[in-house]
């Protein structure tokens, strides 16, 4: 950073920032925000500065009218101050003062930068994207000089499932081709902040810096340099940010700015992960305060949002990122988990400086009604409005994961997929949720399928045809197994050919097995011709009661209509389709882009077992 042209030092004035916030000076040790922007909608920021009886200094501006109030808490090693940054600031450097009996002990530069005005950056996504899911640690090594930095606890262990394995951002740069090839448009990556613990650190969401990534996948500039590459790409990255808990490492855990920063309890207090209660009209206090102010678990102290410093922290680190990153999407985790006005406000501000970014909430509910709940402008008892447009849609990811295990019955088999989406009514936009077959933190869909690969090949049709925004966690495209009863470590493998020493480069297809290529090629086939099709992305839906384990349903427009044929039963059918008329009788063939075969008679359908078929009807 080149902040410190034309200035003049002495003994006592000191200007070292680094970008996570730290600085080497007598007094001020951290300001976070480490730098700020100008031409923001929001003109107002708050400063986080820490550093010994920082409290009991006096502060002044070279750039007058620009604090405009000075907060303290009861720990003398932290100061907030308050600026209004005017619209016609002259100068990307300003000036802080820190006094003591009328004498000045030591001077700080601030750096101010032009908010962009790139086109391509903030772009958002929408249903006609489709999202892949990454664990940097887990996807691939592309530095491995990083791998055992001296500045973290936790060194690499591929031996270790819960270990470091050592993939970091340069992996995922390189990978950007087979991402983009396979035919995802946009890439979630889970958290790659510091997280400065002693053991199972890997995962990212135990945060001991908001400001620093981790140097065992690089640098904040590396993070930079694979977005932009990404960009460039015609890819869209999502930030997944952690608002509910820090890392039990993070930096002020040893000195706290108040003592209602976090939830504390005489011992460890864990939470009871019930976020239904939070929309429950008959739930007990101690239930939703265990819910809310719970930790997450042992190394994630649970944040207080409804500190209103801490509020506005988090909610600038969050613009920081976007702005600094010039990312297209943020994910929230654990949504229901964290102060819900403080989230709502969160939102709204977000939307306000970035109209076009899209923010998804993790909610983790079995049930629509309580999923929905937390989506932006459904119609809720108490009047909540979340601001967050898209939710996860976890009921529908568990009705598909026994939709096609299952014989056919009133409320079984794909009559599931049926019931879900029959209760779309509740969400404002059902087309705002996301449709997943598995996550990190679910076990792998092709276990749960018994390694089954023509049941995946069901729930992937469906995946990429029915409502929503589809996401694909890594490795699913190679059968990657795994179950969330054991050591999550184990469904979160290592992708192969993802570091140097690999015998198995699955990135390539003479690396996978036949069933791998058969999986992917199925997979890729249905996500390019997903993508200029804007009947699938905000067609209009109909389906129909499932019956003799048939389930059928319509994505139309004014332009085009698709039929979308699940055949559950293990052996072939043969369809008569007059029950279908209402949205056949205009059409009088097809081609099923799966088989890729034309159909003559629309009558009379004849149906592989446990197969899908995708027909573009035609007139």
């Amino acid at each position: 950073m080149n902040c410190s042209r034309g200035l003049k030092y002495s003994i006592l004035l000191f200007f070292v920032v680094l970008i996570s916030g730290e600085l080497f000076s007598q007094v001020v040790k951290r300001i976070e925000p480490p730098f700020w922007f100008t031409g923001m909608s929001e003109k107002t920021l708050q400063l986080m500065v820490y550093g010994e009886q920082i409290s009991t200094y006096d502060v002044t501006c070279n750039v007058p009218g620009l604090i405009s109030g000075i907060i303290k808490t009861e720990n003398p090693n932290y100061l907030f101050i308050d600026l209004v940054i005017p619209d016609d600031i002259k100068t990307n450097i300003v000036k802080f003062d820190f006094f003591k009996n009328k004498k000045i002990i030591e001077s700080i530069n601030y750096e101010f930068r032009l908010k962009s005005a790139d086109k391509n950056r903030n772009k958002g996504f929408n249903n006609s994207d489709v999202i892949y899911l990454l664990m940097p640690d887990r996807f691939s090594n592309g530095d491995s000089k990083n791998d055992n930095s001296l500045q973290v606890l936790e060194k690499t262990n591929r031996s270790n499932p819960d270990g470091r394995h050592g993939g970091d951002i340069k992996g995922i740069k390189n990978h950007l081709d087979y991402i983009k090839d396979f035919g995802a448009t946009t890439i979630w990556i889970t958290p790659l902040l510091e997280n400065n613990q002693p053991k199972y650190t890997y995962h990212g969401y135990a945060i001991s810096n908001y400001y620093k990534v981790d140097p065992r996948f690089g640098t904040n500039e590396n993070y930079v340099e694979l977005v932009n590459e990404a960009h460039q790409k015609d890819l869209k990255i999502i930030i997944d940010v952690v608002l509910n808990h820090c890392g039990s490492g993070h930096w002020w855990m040893s000195d706290l700015p108040a003592t209602d920063w976090v939830h504390q309890y005489d011992g460890f207090t864990r939470s009871n992960y019930r976020s239904e209660v939070v929309q429950d009209p008959y739930a007990s206090k101690i239930d939703k305060s265990l819910q809310n102010d719970g930790w997450f678990d042992v190394n994630m102290p649970d944040l207080n949002q409804e500190n209103k410093l801490l509020a506005t922290y988090l909610t600038q680190n969050t613009i920081w990122w976007i702005e600094y990153a010039g990312i297209d999407g943020v994910r929230l985790d654990t949504q229901p988990y964290s102060d819900k006005d403080m989230v709502a406000a969160w939102a709204k501000r977000i939307q306000d400086e970035y109209p076009n970014l899209t923010i998804i909430g993790e909610a983790w509910l079995q049930e629509i009604a309580h999923t929905a709940y937390w989506q932006k402008n459904t119609i809720n008892f108490d009047g909540y409005s979340s601001n967050i447009p898209v939710v996860t849609d976890f009921p529908l990811h568990y009705a598909i994961e026994k939709a096609f295990s299952e014989e056919q019955s009133w409320t079984d088999g794909v009559s599931r997929l049926y019931y879900i989406l029959s209760q779309d009514f509740l969400y404002d936009n059902p087309m705002n949720t996301i449709v997943f077959l598995d996550n990190h933190d679910l076990t792998r869909i092709f276990s749960s399928f018994n390694k089954d690969i023509n049941k995946l090949k069901l729930a992937i049709a469906f995946q990429l045809t029915t409502r929503g925004i589809p996401s694909v966690f890594y490795g699913t495209e190679l059968l990657m197994e795994g179950f969330s009863h054991e050591a999550h470590g184990l469904m979160r493998k290592d992708f192969p050919g993802g570091w140097p020493d690999d015998i198995i480069n699955g990135f390539a297809p003479q690396g996978r097995s036949d069933e791998q290529n058969e999986i992917y090629t199925y997979y890729k086939n249905i996500l390019e011709w997903r993508k200029t099709k804007q009947v699938i992305h905000s067609g209009r839906l109909v389906h129909f009661i499932p019956e003799n384990n048939i389930y059928v349903y319509f994505r139309y427009n004014d332009n085009e209509c698709v039929m979308v044929v699940l055949n559950n039963n293990i052996t072939p059918q043969i369809l008569k389709t007059n029950h279908f008329s209402e949205m056949l009788n205009k059409y009088k063939s097809g081609f099923d882009i799966i088989s890729k075969s034309e159909i003559q008679n629309l009558q009379e359908l004849k149906l592989p077992a446990k197969a899908a078929m995708i027909i573009e009807l035609k007139q």
